[in-house]
């Protein structure tokens, strides 16, 4: 059914009779005709380099005049990995650039957020790139594994360079034997990754900059003396209901009791510097008391305008540390599947290696240890006028 006619005519009449070309009109979105090309005309294949990258499969098995039919697959999803870990250093070496400063601009903490959230997406590719790779059969790939040796993804120089521009702390590494672990890369790739040691780390620059968050204590206000007292309001009341609750026996009381007891103690650690300076050489935290609590307000508060793109930089954060882990340990499952007790290519322990990366190879475990110290909104300490104000953009009147 056609619409009725006085809407057309409605339409029509706020249609601007333009008699010049659209692109000339100032009216429109360009006012000047599009500048004329500079450069020659370019070919898809030329552009995207196909030659050389439908030419880089050069499967080892076809050179014994007995090609497995799986070593394509094997090679090509590898070398897919490799391209998108090469977008992943591009991403972290925009977002370290910002951050490199002593001062990190607003702006460029929403495009980290932008690139951190890119990399995330790039990572559940790379999670579901094993999915493919687990369509060859263990048999499958003995046709051609032998052809492989010494050569592993241990090997993999660009995602050592991730590791390290990450801020994964070398005491936390697996190793393999007493040598470095960037030892069996070529003196090319060593030299790589040596130099970016030299470099400070998303996780020393993000620690920096949480060290300079305001807000915490401005004027007479001093936030985290009113959080130490929601926190044991929030505690003694539960200590109050468990005493109270007449359906716990004795032995089940004194437990929880001794749990909540428990509970007081990591807060008090968390707010006491020389206690948490202890947990810190021993290894329970690796970011600065200063840092730490700064992440926590802007978890705390991060309804605030001013503390949102924070707070997702922080979630950011969390996200790539969870999606490494996933991938490593899916990469585990998978070559427990394919080689079963084996010894890898690359000489190491196989799926018991890869296990024990996805557990401790974590950057920002200090992220997800916060939520042992989120309170309810409804428990958090109210605010000043003046902090609310500055949280909330408000200027003037």
């Amino acid at each position: 059914m056609s619409p009725p006619r006085f809407v057309l005519v409605v339409i029509v009449a706020f249609i601007p009779k333009v008699k010049k070309p659209w692109h000339a009109h100032p009216n429109l979105l360009c006012s000047a005709p599009m500048p004329p090309r500079k450069h020659e005309p370019v070919y898809y294949a030329d552009y995207l380099g196909l030659d050389s990258l439908l030419g880089a499969q050069r499967p080892k098995s076809a050179v014994s005049g007995k090609a497995a039919h799986d070593e394509m697959l094997f090679i090509v999803v590898h070398q897919v990995y490799e391209l998108w870990f090469k977008q992943i250093l591009h991403e972290l070496g925009s977002v370290l650039a910002d951050f490199a400063g002593p001062v990190v601009d607003e702006r460029a903490v929403g495009v980290a957020v932008a690139r951190l959230g890119r990399v995330g997406e790039i990572q559940k590719i790379l999670i579901a790139q094993l999915s493919v790779l687990e369509t060859m059969t263990p048999l499958d790939f003995l046709d051609f594994r032998d052809y492989l040796t010494p050569a592993s993804g241990f090997q993999s120089f660009q995602f050592r360079l991730i590791e390290d521009a990450l801020g994964l702390a070398q005491a936390r590494r697996v190793r393999l034997d007493e040598t470095p672990y960037y030892s069996r890369l070529s003196k090319e790739h060593q030299d790589l990754i040596k130099a970016g040691h030299e470099r400070p780390s998303l996780f020393s620059l993000v620690e920096a900059w949480l060290e300079r968050t305001p807000f915490v204590g401005l004027g007479d206000f001093d936030f985290w003396k009113a959080y130490a007292g929601a926190v044991d309001a929030m505690l003694s009341g539960d200590e109050a209901i468990i005493r109270e609750n007449p359906t716990l026996g004795e032995a089940e009381r004194e437990q929880e009791l001794q749990e909540l007891g428990k509970t007081r103690e990591s807060f008090d650690s968390l707010l006491d510097a020389r206690k948490f300076e202890t947990l810190r050489t021993e290894g329970v935290w690796r970011m600065s008391q200063k840092a730490l609590l700064a992440a926590l307000f802007v978890h705390l508060y991060r309804d605030q305008p001013i503390l949102h793109l924070p707070f997702r930089l922080l979630e950011a954060l969390v996200e790539i540390d969870e999606n490494f882990s996933i991938w490593r340990y899916r990469h585990a499952i998978m070559v427990h599947r394919m080689i079963g007790t084996k010894i890898g290519t690359g000489g190491s322990s196989g799926h018991q290696y890869l296990k024990r990366t996805a557990e401790t190879h974590r950057v920002f475990m200090d992220f997800f240890q916060l939520s042992t110290f989120l309170i309810p909104r409804s428990a958090r300490p109210e605010l000043p006028r003046e902090v609310e104000r500055a949280l909330g953009f408000v200027h003037g009147g």
